[in-house]
């Protein structure tokens, strides 16, 4: 690899990570030096990371002006969530149809990650857990094809979660909460019970009206 690829490489990742993460928000314009300021590199590699995150559809570019990060468009957060509801409870409905319980284990696992990452305040990652928490249980049912559709979403759901957690206020504990509710209801069996309170975690945490579910 060369180190020219390298670099583009690694101001790609980092941009994209800032984007993910909210600390470039949507309507933000930066420019390619302040990024290659900031990753101490020069400005060819930068420019090579905006294009390819212009054709990723994460950022709009302005020759002599900068590189826009695109906002979340105002439709998104409901269309991602309905997908969520569609494949999760679909998941679920599988998994209970075999032995749920056999999922008990790493959703625990992933709650006490969550506890500890809200003690700690680290924002970042904690939407990073939020969002393996949910993939956790839509793996385990075994479907390739819903798991590879879910997958896609996985980059919108990371933005969505850092977007709502920094938007305020939000009480994490109750995140937290409703996280082991699900899990609660899925190693129960209960799947008219984990739909139910899929839409209400959903609609809440990202301030949705979740119509038609």
């Amino acid at each position: 690899m060369s180190k020219t690829y390298s670099s583009a490489e690694h101001a790609y990742r980092a941009v994209k990570e800032r984007i993910l993460t909210g600390a470039l928000p949507g309507g933000e314009l930066i420019s390619e030096g302040e990024i290659a300021a900031a990753l101490g590199t020069s400005r060819t590699p930068v420019r090579e990371a905006f294009l390819r995150l212009e054709t990723e559809g994460w950022m709009r570019l302005y020759p002599k002006r900068g590189a826009l990060v695109v906002p979340i468009p105002p439709d998104e957060a409901e269309h991602v969530a309905h997908a969520r509801y569609v494949v999760e409870t679909a998941a679920v409905r599988a998994l209970v149809a075999g032995d749920p319980r056999a999922v008990a284990e790493p959703l625990r696992a992933s709650l006490d990650r969550q506890r500890t990452l809200a003690a700690a305040e680290d924002l970042d990652a904690f939407a990073v857990e939020d969002t393996d928490f949910h993939r956790t249980y839509v793996v385990a049912a075994g479907n390739p094809l819903l798991t590879g559709f879910y997958d896609s979403l996985r980059e919108r759901q990371r933005r969505m979660n850092s977007v709502a957690l920094r938007r305020g206020p939000l009480d994490i504990d109750r995140i937290i909460d409703q996280h082991a509710r699900l899990a609660e209801l899925l190693t129960g069996g209960d799947v008219d019970g984990f739909a139910a309170a899929l839409i209400e975690h959903l609609a809440g945490v990202h301030q949705l009206e979740l119509r038609g579910l």
